[in-house]
């Protein structure tokens, strides 16, 4: 193969479809558990009339703690299919074995030159490319573990001494951290962690899929790496 993945054969099968639906799902997951979590750190105004005729923040602490389920089962799933999946199922769990091969960081460094606006032209690859992978492990999967570990924390304060969310999470999280308020805090900025992660991810997506010469945002849905027309 060339060093710039030129020869490539395509049409290519990159993204299964337990993969498509586990993006697509932790996407919606993460918009609804972002707007919640912003308002339950930051209340709206009281609303006027009877306290008992209002469920407001009610029905939203009930869409978080329902998103971050599916959020975590999402997860567990996708830690599976990087089992039994093809090999681009396991790109972003594996970076920690990469980053020992001086021929991944020699293409790492060619993709950030790209993106820095030093190199015109990127290199092409089937599934994600050297720096998406590192950004994918790094601040994706392990700020869902961190967000998930701290979340479960807090819920289990609720859910009292003896629930398996207390035993598992709020028993050692919230001491680690301080208190619980040091968890909420961390918890918060994990949220804007995310959030920022996202916005860089949709920008890196985006540009790739107009200049690369590749399908890349169309990859995500029907799951074929192709050269554009």
């Amino acid at each position: 193969m060339s060093i710039d993945g030129r020869d490539l054969k395509f049409p290519k099968y990159v993204w299964e479809a337990p993969v498509r639906i586990w993006h697509w799902v932790m996407a919606l997951a993460m918009v609804v558990l972002c707007v919640t979590g912003y308002f339950i750190g930051s209340p709206l105004p009281s609303v006027p009339g009877e306290a008992s005729d209002s469920y407001l923040m009610g029905y939203m602490r009930f869409a978080h703690f329902a998103a971050a389920y599916v959020f975590t089962v999402m997860l567990l799933m996708r830690a599976y299919w990087a089992i039994v999946g093809n090999k681009f199922s396991r790109e972003m769990f594996l970076v920690p074995l990469y980053v020992f091969q001086p021929s991944w960081w020699r293409s790492f460094f060619r993709v950030l030159g790209h993106y820095l606006f030093i190199r015109r032209e990127n290199d092409w690859h089937y599934g994600h490319n050297q720096l998406a992978m590192a950004a994918m492990f790094g601040m994706y999967l392990l700020g869902s573990v961190f967000m998930i570990v701290t979340g479960f924390a807090l819920y289990g304060e609720g859910t009292g001494m003896g629930s398996w969310q207390h035993s598992l999470f709020s028993s050692w999280v919230i001491p680690l951290f301080g208190q619980s308020q040091d968890v909420h805090t961390y918890h918060h900025l994990g949220m804007w962690y995310l959030v920022w992660f996202t916005i860089v991810h949709l920008y890196f997506v985006i540009r790739e899929d107009i200049t690369s010469g590749l399908t890349v945002v169309s990859s995500m849905i029907g799951g074929w790496r192709d050269i554009k027309n």
